[in-house]
């Protein structure tokens, strides 16, 4: 059993836990879990739920101190608020102050369920530990370059190749701006990746830009459920995406290509290293759009570059130039544009002979230290971008951009 945290009654007894009392508060409380790796295992959400007995649940509670693996933070939250939805109904509790991380980001999975019905909340936990323990039992062998090729569309293209897998935006006459489908093909290519026989991973573009950032169209189309039901949809979406940076094991390098706007700039916090071409700028327009910062930058950018110099960009929306970003921390070195793939990718090359696991195991104890943390950002920050998706202001300036956009 693969459970390390704490729970509650052993750290009242002081005593290291064992396998069903920490599992047990799998199913019920996961007070003392810690962050760990987020797979992308979504709920059902909308639909007639089939009807799930009392015993079906009790049993699929007691099935989660069978797993062999531990599943993730992620979904530790997800299995909380499912079983308090099942249990107690929607959350009617008050809200953690903004300082109690953990307690709020609990607060915000059960939250985020809404007016769910118990039945259908039983329902959905029942069809999660059922994928949880299918998975357990008959673990996946590392994923051949036939599967992997089933990840590449036509707007990301995956490959791999002397140790380095490369995730590529391949949507160039966009600017490779990210649609819905590319963050969910992203994240599925970082999980592949993490699991495959690479030792770096590597993101970037294909063409004159690196990424535009999200493509604004995602916003023009509203769902039956209304502006809210859009706006629960895209925060989780962007909180599971930003997660699958957090928890990553490998050493994951940014190669930035060209210019950089939004999510794919805020992001960059996360990666271990990123080069940049000497023609690369590096913005985040948010407060031009009503929106907030995303990414974990509303942490990761101060700690880096101090306070006044994150809020310039965070706040105000300054663009850096590859230079700039690199004197402030952001970008780890600038090359040349005309020598700049030769002298990245020989580099790379040079780097994946190094032992991997020695590297893992040296990011893991970077990260470690403040993973908790990021996952507790990265939950608030995707909670108040909720609120301001469902804000007139940032209607408003969303669709002041896309009007000016269609008159160019």
């Amino acid at each position: 059993m693969l459970f390390p945290p704490l729970c509650l009654q052993c750290v009242l007894k002081k005593d290291l836990p064992g396998p069903a009392c920490c599992l047990h508060s799998a199913a019920g409380s996961l007070d003392f879990w810690s962050p760990l790796q987020v797979p992308a295992l979504g709920l059902h959400m909308g639909g007639p739920a089939m009807r799930t007995s009392q015993k079906d649940f009790n049993n699929a509670v007691n099935q989660v101190k069978l797993l062999k693996e531990d599943p993730g933070n992620e979904v530790k939250l997800k299995l909380y608020a499912l079983y308090k939805q099942a249990t107690e109904g929607p959350c009617n509790v008050p809200k953690p102050g903004v300082l109690d991380f953990i307690n709020k980001t609990k607060w915000d999975a059960w939250n985020a369920l809404g007016s769910l019905s118990k039945e259908a909340a039983r329902q959905n936990y029942v069809d999660l530990v059922s994928r949880l323990s299918a998975s357990s039992e008959s673990p996946s062998p590392e994923a051949p370059a036939a599967d992997r090729k089933q990840l590449e569309s036509d707007t990301l293209v995956v490959t791999s190749e002397d140790g380095i897998t490369t995730i590529r935006l391949n949507r160039p006459t966009k600017k490779n701006a990210l649609t819905n489908q590319m963050y969910h093909d992203i994240m599925a290519a970082l999980q592949a990746a993490s699991k495959d026989e690479s030792v770096i991973t590597v993101l970037t573009g294909s063409g004159d830009y690196y990424c535009s950032g999200n493509d604004l169209t995602n916003f023009a189309s509203v769902p039956a459920g209304g502006l809210e039901e859009m706006a629960q949809r895209g925060a989780v979406l962007l909180r599971d995406f930003v997660n699958c940076f957090i928890d990553f094991p490998k050493p994951l390098v940014a190669v930035v290509n060209g210019p950089a706007v939004g999510i794919s700039v805020t992001v960059l916090g996360l990666f271990d290293v990123v080069y940049a071409t000497d023609r690369a700028t590096f913005h985040t327009p948010f407060s031009h759009l009503g929106q907030s910062p995303e990414g974990c930058s509303s942490y990761t950018f101060p700690k880096i570059m101090g306070s006044s110099k994150a809020a310039e960009m965070l706040v105000f929306g300054k663009k850096l130039t590859a230079q700039e970003a690199c004197a402030q921390g952001l970008v780890t070195e600038v090359f040349p544009d005309g020598t700049f793939q030769k002298e990245v990718w020989a580099r790379l090359k040079a780097y994946s002979k190094l032992p991997p696991n020695t590297m893992r195991i040296s990011k893991q104890i970077i990260r470690n230290r403040e993973r908790e943390t990021l996952h507790a950002v990265n939950a608030e920050e995707c909670s108040v971008l909720r609120e301001r998706w469902q804000s007139d202001e940032c209607m408003n300036a969303i669709a002041s951009f896309l009007s000016r956009k269609a008159k160019l």
